[in-house]
């Protein structure tokens, strides 16, 4: 006899046999005992309808009833709440542990041992009443019964009696096809034929289809085996079976060394015996290398090499041109067995028809209407903003979702009607908590509670008014859809589109009609989907709540959620805010009219599509003092372009003044800190394509990371530091630069104002002494003018006007004298800081003022209605209260 630690006992048994032991443990718990005995884990083992205890019993015909209450007479009934492992059950296992590695050849205990060793020396470990039971069961026959459940381990997938290994681990596509169940494939004939070509041949017959991911390589495997069921196919593959083998069902379960081997090749027998020919397909076939080749073993690919040289075991393989380089090229033998089949990502126009073949199985799908231009949009604007995925897969996912949004909206409530049932539940909690204070005897700011409840009250009308609009659209676009059903069975019941008969009148006019009934049927339809749809139209003019129909607007509104792109941005009103460009840009730019041109041209070029497609929307260099409104500039242009601040990227260039900090632009290659962390540059573009890139004071920047340049301003793609290509061709790049600053400066000395054109000529020897010439070729040198006189004055009522909107929303009216704005433009004009100084003039002067007395106001209860800043006999800045 063996000492075994328990440990090591417990760790020696199987899973299965481990949750039975579990299992017995807590049987033992809820029944009270001190001890976990030999019966309480045969109890487990017995309540296994299928497993080997219970074919033994059913073998030998002993009644498992019957012994299971013998066992159940064995256990005893105590108060106990820590029971112990009983020392037979001890032995047990350590008696099990032995039989399983002497005599059955297992490293570990499973339920065959554990019985075994039980039936070797019953009396040992069994209780009298049901020793003779156990003595019914044939040892032999138990070895039988534990040698086929060896065989056919546990899988993903339960095996069922008679099923066979293709039945269990591949999916018929062919059969699928022959059910309608798969979708059409339009635009892939080349490919198709391509890959018929192949199979065609009597050896090295298995093509790989090879393309980036969300191509379409499943999906013509699918198109020929609609192909397949059709006959639409050479004589050499009619009749032919295609089956996709799943990788995942073959190696679920397989822990059992070679068990993984052993069903592949009894799939590679059974497609070679099939009476039918059989072609396999294997998706995502880079797991093929290394797939079950675990201690020492050979992986799948390496099985299936010799059936398929030989011709034998014909198969198609999809993989994409990363994986394919990194497995396949990298093992000659196998590559050289599969031809590759090159499948490029699709043009718009091609997914626009792919697109329309799926149009009525989407339809069907959710119950909406999908209008052809939403097709169209779909596509166009996944090809366009949703960089980083291929064509048709990011057009089909935004035209299901827009499909989804419709579904959707005909049961939920909308989104703005859901935002003000919020907002009058917080309203609702926030009255409660006041109408408590005051209860409670607190003092409260009684003007601010009825001002709630005025808000409240508002806010409960424009709901009651939305939910009653949202209704009625809701009652008619289900009516609208409705009809359209009708409509389309009461022509197709007819078989006309939508007469069928030709007459002439006596004049000779060609009169087109329906037989009576029919045609009053479809006009009769026809006449009240036309009222409902303009009854429809009339009721979402205020607001749409409610869709019907998939069209161009909600596809934009798909692509604008998933991207941040503004929706005017992508909607036809883009154009339109484009011709205003100018207007809302000197708003907040003001005396660079010269800045306001270059900008302004370059988006009117951009929205006419005239623009160099290969490179980003424009690349300016903004050159003049400080504080003249270049980094407004670029935050005006997120503004109004993009829909916001949080649209540009800004990196301070001075931060890059050694060569290998351009690392951090694009991130560390590989080997080195920081692999894989992105970087400032391109993973910010790559997250946001459609944003301003501002490179603020780019003349700080050593030369060398200038260069990583040269092809974003030129191409407008970058590759980053893990070898992703970047696409900068939808952003608006600006670098800002105080070079030459001084000459800007002496030639608008005293109010003069040269042209552009003067101060770039100026300027450029001073910007090629410091760029290169092919980098400043690159670019678009936009001089800025000093700032003064008029224009620093309307910059600093601009500033005073902001601060106005701030003390507003405190409900403080702000006003101030202009002798304050003379005073601060003087000040400004003493400065090299330009405008920028008005923001630190407001912060010292003038906000302190207003704080300190707003915080004691706040201490005392004293409401304080209004603000004025003016000057004092001394010239200070002094703040008026009242």
């Amino acid at each position: 006899m063996i000492n075994v630690d328990l440990q090591q006992l417990i760790q020696a048994l199987d899973a299965e046999t481990r949750r039975d032991l579990e299992s017995s443990a807590e049987r033992c718990v809820a029944r009270g005992g001190s001890k976990i005995l030999v019966e309480d884990l045969l109890l487990g083992l017995l309540e296994r309808p299928q497993g080997l205890l219970a074919r033994a019993l059913q073998d030998a015909e002993v009644d498992a009833g019957e012994l299971s209450a013998a066992l159940q007479s064995r256990v005893e009934h105590s108060a106990s709440r820590n029971p112990v492992f009983a020392p037979e059950l001890v032995q047990w296992l350590q008696d099990a542990l032995l039989v399983a590695n002497l005599e059955l050849g297992q490293s570990q205990v499973e339920q065959a041992a554990l019985i075994l060793a039980l039936l070797r020396n019953p009396m040992r470990y069994a209780g009298s009443r049901y020793q003779s039971l156990l003595a019914k069961l044939n040892i032999e026959r138990l070895k039988e019964f534990a040698l086929s459940q060896k065989e056919q381990p546990a899988t993903g997938k339960p095996a069922v009696p008679g099923e066979s290994l293709l039945q269990r681990f591949t999916h018929n596509l062919t059969q699928q096809a022959r059910d309608g169940k798969l979708d059409p494939v339009l635009c892939r004939d080349g490919a198709i034929r391509q890959m018929v070509d192949i199979l065609a041949r009597r050896r090295k017959n298995n093509p790989i289809v090879v393309g980036e991911a969300g191509v379409g390589k499943t999906a013509i495997v699918e198109g020929l085996a609609s192909r397949i069921a059709a006959g639409e196919v050479p004589q050499v593959l009619k009749g032919v079976e295609l089956l996709s083998l799943d990788m995942g069902l073959l190696q679920a379960g397989a822990s059992v060394k070679g068990e993984f081997e052993r069903r592949l090749k009894g799939v590679i027998d059974e497609v070679k015996a099939s009476p039918k020919p059989i072609i396999l397909f294997i998706d995502e076939a880079h797991t093929l290398i290394g797939a079950g080749g675990n201690a020492g073993g050979s992986d799948a690919a390496n099985l299936l090499k010799p059936a398929l040289a030989r011709g034998e075991l014909r198969t198609i393989a999809a993989t994409t041109w990363a994986e394919y380089k990194k497995y396949f090229e990298k093992d000659p033998a196998l590559a050289r067995r599969f031809q590759p089949v090159q499948l490029h990502e699709p043009t718009v126009s091609e997914a626009v028809t792919i697109l329309r073949g799926l149009a009525q199985v989407y339809e069907k799908s959710h119950g909406i209407y999908l209008r052809d231009d939403a097709v169209v949009a779909a596509a166009e604007l996944s090809a366009r903003y949703l960089a980083g995925r291929q064509l048709p897969d990011k057009a089909v996912d935004v035209l299901d979702t827009a499909c989804a949004r419709v579904r959707i909206s005909l049961a939920a409530a909308p989104e703005s009607l859901e935002r003000l049932r919020g907002e009058l539940a917080e309203g609702g909690r926030q009255r409660q908590a006041l109408r408590r204070d005051a209860e409670a005897g607190l003092l409260i700011d009684h003007e601010a509670l009825d001002a709630l409840e005025d808000r409240l009250a508002d806010a409960e009308e424009e709901r009651v008014a939305l939910e009653t609009l949202w209704t009625e659209q809701k009652a008619l676009a289900e009516r609208l859809l409705d009809l359209r059903q009708q409509l389309a069975k009461a022509r197709e019941a007819a078989a006309v589109e939508p007469t069928i008969t030709v007459e002439e009148d006596a004049e000779g006019t060609v009169i087109e009609t329906l037989p009576i009934d029919e045609a009053q049927s479809v006009a009769s339809l026809e006449t009240a989907l036309n009222e409902t749809h303009r009854a429809l139209t009339d009721a979402q003019v205020k607001e749409r709540l409610v869709s019907f129909e998939v069209c161009p607007r909600l596809v934009a509104e798909v692509i604008s959620a998933w991207t941040g792109v503004p929706l005017a941005q992508l909607a036809r009103e883009h154009n339109a805010k484009v011709a205003s460009f100018a207007t809302d840009l000197r708003t907040r730019i003001r005396g660079q009219e010269q800045a306001v041109h270059a900008l302004d041209r370059s988006m009117r070029a951009t929205a006419a599509g005239l623009n160099k497609p290969d490179a980003p929307v424009g690349v300016f260099l903004l050159v003049g003092p400080s504080g003249v409104g270049k980094t407004e500039t670029a935050l005006a242009l997120a503004d109004l372009l993009y829909g916001g601040d949080r649209f540009i990227t800004t990196i301070n260039m001075s931060e890059f003044q050694e060569k290998h900090t351009v690392s951090r632009l694009i991130g560390a290659p590989p080997g080195y800190v920081g692999y894989g962390e992105g970087g400032m540059l391109t993973e910010a573009v790559r997250q946001k394509p459609y944003s301003v890139v501002l490179l603020d004071e780019v003349e700080k920047a050593d030369p060398d990371v200038l260069n990583l340049f040269y092809q974003i301003f030129d191409k407008g793609v970058a590759n980053d530091g893990e070898g992703r290509e970047i696409d900068f061709r939808n952003t608006l790049i600006l670098m800002t630069s105080n070079l030459g600053s001084d000459r800007i400066s002496e030639l608008c000395e005293n109010g003069a104002r040269p042209t552009a054109e003067v101060l770039e000529e100026t300027i450029r020897p001073v910007l090629s002494k410091h760029f290169k010439p092919a980098l400043l070729a690159r670019m678009r040198v936009v001089p800025y003018y000093p700032v003064g006189g008029p224009v620093l004055r309307e910059l600093i009522e601009i500033k005073l006007g902001r601060l106005g909107d701030r003390l507003n929303r405190r409900q403080l009216d702000f006003s101030y004298s202009q002798d304050l704005v003379d005073h601060l433009a003087e000040r400004c004009t003493q400065s090299d800081s330009g405008a920028r100084l008005i923001d630190h003039l407001l912060d010292l002067h003038v906000l302190p003022l207003v704080a300190d007395r707003l915080l004691d106001a706040m201490a005392t209860g004293e409401s304080l209605k209004r603000v004025h800043a003016t000057l004092d006999g001394d010239a200070s800045v002094m703040c008026e209260f009242a």
